[in-house]
């Protein structure tokens, strides 16, 4: 009687969950599907966005996210390879940077805006541009993608590692042909789970990548991110409900291609075979 007690139980809250996921899904396509045409994708915004289409915004979230992905991808992976695999993980040094990383993944998202106001904006002399806002946001992922990355390095049995240098292989090959392919979902899913968080970040793109809704001509260039766009059409501009659900489409839509290409990218490094140096 207690174990079916506890799997009604999880079912219900599974069941809860996928209801309440739906319910936003659902209410975001039906007010957001109208909006949606060519000209909303590949016009600019006009009448502070009531009218026109989100082209300058949508250019400036994908610079934004490729630059917060570009930098904290390899910082992540390579910080992550050094805690796993040159460090002991019992030690005290290990220990302590990996709860430092556990308090930088929990510290909001305002106290990251005004570090990288305070520090890309005004200290490197960046501005308000799309590299000061790409900047801030892989500061935002870096903590994730280390933890979620060197969990799964060290997932990985030592048999694999110690058969490896039986057969006189490079420790360089070691890592790319036998530990990374292993660790590839732990690495999707911390890469997942960043970038999660960062294409809907509001707080610390208004403070770091600008405001203004025009397209950007560089990466010194400010630029108003999906998340900014929506956040001023629901709360400072009347009668820019339907434009919002448009853009938040969008946005959704666009974490769902991402999260498609990081599994393939995934499933590409499963299927790699192990071969020898």
């Amino acid at each position: 009687m207690a174990d079916r007690f506890f799997l009604l139980t999880l079912w219900l809250i599974a069941g809860l969950v996928t209801l309440t996921f739906a319910w936003l899904l659902g209410d975001i396509l039906i007010k957001g599907v109208p909006a949606i045409s060519w000209e909303f994708l590949s016009q600019a915004p006009s009448r502070a966005g009531r009218q026109g289409g989100i082209w300058p915004i949508l250019v400036s979230t994908v610079l934004i996210l490729s630059v917060a992905i570009c930098v904290a991808l390899p910082l992540g992976l390579c910080s992550a390879i050094w805690l796993a695999e040159f460090t002991r993980r019992d030690g005290p040094l290990g220990r302590r940077i990996g709860l430092a990383l556990d308090i930088l993944a929990g510290v909001p998202s305002i106290v990251i805006g005004l570090f990288g106001y305070a520090f890309f904006s005004g200290f490197l002399g960046l501005g308000f541009s799309i590299l000061s806002g790409g900047l801030t946001l892989a500061c935002m992922m870096l903590p994730i993608l280390v933890r979620t990355a060197e969990s799964g390095l060290t997932a990985v049995p030592d048999e694999w590692r110690h058969a490896a240098a039986a057969l006189g292989m490079r420790r360089g090959s070691v890592l790319w042909h036998v530990l990374l392919p292993a660790a590839a979902p732990a690495i999707t899913a911390g890469l997942l789970l960043a970038v999660g968080r960062a294409t809907a970040e509001t707080a610390a793109l208004i403070f770091t990548s600008g405001y203004v809704d025009r397209m950007p001509e560089s990466l010194s260039d400010s630029g108003r991110a999906l998340a900014v766009h929506i956040y001023d059409l629901s709360m400072n501009v009347t009668g820019g409900d339907q434009a919002a659900y448009g853009s938040a489409l969008v946005l959704v839509t666009l974490i769902i291609v991402i999260n498609l290409l990081a599994n393939l990218l995934s499933l590409y490094w499963a299927k790699r075979k192990v071969t020898l140096a």
